[in-house]
């Protein structure tokens, strides 16, 4: 069985789903939900995205288990290599894969991402450097970016 905890955030209600051997989703909610869930194997978890939003934390290390097919978990290992702060493009996520071909599968990857944010998708962008799909939609991705941005760290200190 799972264990959820619902986390406010300021871009929406992320729901984080796993039990004590680690995270297999997180996901931002569209709509409040009628139960708050807070179930304390997933307390770890929540304090370190806490800790993100509040930009005291730049990398995540929770245990986490995303069930994807073997090829999604190479595309989601190669998200991980992405720096805070930095993006890369779908082009150049495929060509790290070995495969420049393989853009339209690496994008169809990325956007099964279950692990919203701890597996940087929102770091993907297209290579004219636009904002393309996210499946927590573009305003969250923006936000995101920006909450990452170094011009947005150095503006804090």
């Amino acid at each position: 069985m799972k264990n959820k905890y619902h986390l406010p955030t300021p871009i929406g209600i992320a729901l984080i789903e796993g039990n004590a051997n680690g995270v297999e989703k997180i996901s931002v909610l569209s709509e409040t939900p009628e139960r708050n869930f807070q179930d304390t194997e997933l307390t770890e978890a929540a304090e370190q995205l806490k800790a993100y939003f509040k930009g005291d934390l730049q990398e995540f290390n929770f245990p986490i288990q995303p069930q994807g097919t073997e090829f999604q978990q190479r595309v989601w290992q190669e998200l991980l290599k992405i720096p805070f702060g930095k993006t890369t493009s779908y082009l150049e996520l495929s060509k790290r894969l070995g495969d420049p071909k393989a853009i339209r599968a690496v994008a169809s990857a990325n956007g099964k991402n279950p692990l919203w944010i701890v597996v940087p998708c929102h770091r993907v962008i297209g290579s004219d450097g636009s904002l393309t799909g996210y499946a927590g939609g573009i305003w969250r991705k923006k936000w995101l970016l920006e909450h990452e941005s170094p011009a947005q760290q150095q503006r804090l200190f």
